[in-house]
């Protein structure tokens, strides 16, 4: 990622604004933010942040929020939805949105930067305590159409996460959408379908394989490697999981090891439904596909669990 000094920032945020911009442009600007990549790992550090402003726009609040807060509110984020680390980082997002033309960080050109970065250090914005935001105007636009607040905060769950995770998210940044039609990634239609008959409709954790006539009930295709992470629509990166194993596994709560061995997380407690729809299962295989051809690929499965999975797995 290319990272832009403060002054430069400036130029550009002050030749971007001198344009007018409709509702669509404001949504692509935002849902497109240049998020930080290295191989497959996830960072979720700009989406969650503007998530987080989108939620205070919708309450009325003032557009900057100070670095302290974002410190606090950001991290808590990142450690519920973003990828298992030994540290976080919100100063990041905070500051390196600048580069994407949609933020401001109040006199952003007197803060120390850390040595060889562009990047101000994280104890400097602690001590000043600094402001950020969106620009006026964006911020201005959201704040006076709710639709397209709406269909930014949409956007970009579409973009970076995956529908399961989206009411979870929505609730931790204090975010009530009332749901509105938006584009997501391109999919293959036909993928849900060719991992349930793969899997032989039936889930491949509990054997779960309700119908309501012919119609299958609460059984779905999850993506092992995310969609939104650049994972394929194809057999080998699909489980055939009833609705409430979907959503433990993208949360999570489990993984499926390269031997497709169940593993549960170490974090994961209580009491009701934990023995029968977990432990149960931990440490065993799950229900294999009707061919080989569609076992779940160990290059998927070692995403998820570096990824996603909330490590260490429970001992064997």
């Amino acid at each position: 990622m290319v990272r832009l000094i403060p002054g430069s920032a400036r130029e550009l945020m002050s030749e971007w604004i001198n344009s007018s911009m409709n509702n669509i442009e404001i949504i692509n600007r935002l849902a497109s933010i240049n998020v930080w990549t290295s191989g497959t790992r996830r960072a979720p550090h700009k989406p969650l942040l503007l998530l987080l402003v989108l939620a205070r726009c919708s309450r009325g609040e003032p557009r900057e929020i100070p670095y302290r807060e974002v410190d606090q509110k950001l991290g808590a984020l990142l450690r519920e939805f973003g990828p298992p680390s030994r540290s976080y980082h919100p100063e990041y997002p905070f500051w390196r949105l600048q580069n994407d033309g949609i933020w401001l960080v109040r006199d952003a050109g007197n803060l120390a930067l850390r040595t060889g970065h562009s990047d101000a250090r994280k104890s400097e914005l602690l001590r000043t305590n600094v402001k950020g935001g969106m620009t006026p105007e964006i911020y201005d636009a959201l704040r006076n159409d709710h639709k397209l607040l709406i269909d930014v905060a949409q956007a970009i769950l579409d973009a970076h996460f995956p529908a399961t995770l989206h009411d979870d998210i929505l609730s931790a940044v204090g975010l009530d959408l009332e749901r509105s039609t938006s584009s997501r990634a391109k999919r293959d239609p036909a993928f849900r379908e060719k991992v349930l008959r793969a899997y032989e409709r039936r889930c491949a954790v509990c054997g779960f394989d309700l119908r309501l006539g012919a119609v299958d009930v609460a059984l779905e295709a999850a993506h092992i490697m995310w969609h939104e992470a650049g994972g394929p629509d194809v057999e080998c990166n699909g489980l055939a999981l009833c609705t409430m194993h979907h959503k433990l596994l993208d949360r999570g709560v489990f993984t499926v090891s390269v031997e497709r061995r169940l593993l549960v997380s170490q974090g994961v407690s209580g009491s009701q439904g934990l023995n029968e729809q977990l432990l149960r299962y931990h440490a065993t295989p799950i229900r294999e596909p009707q061919s080989r051809e569609f076992m779940p690929s160990p290059k998927y499965l070692v995403w998820h669990g570096n990824q996603v999975f909330r490590k260490p797995a429970r001992v064997t």
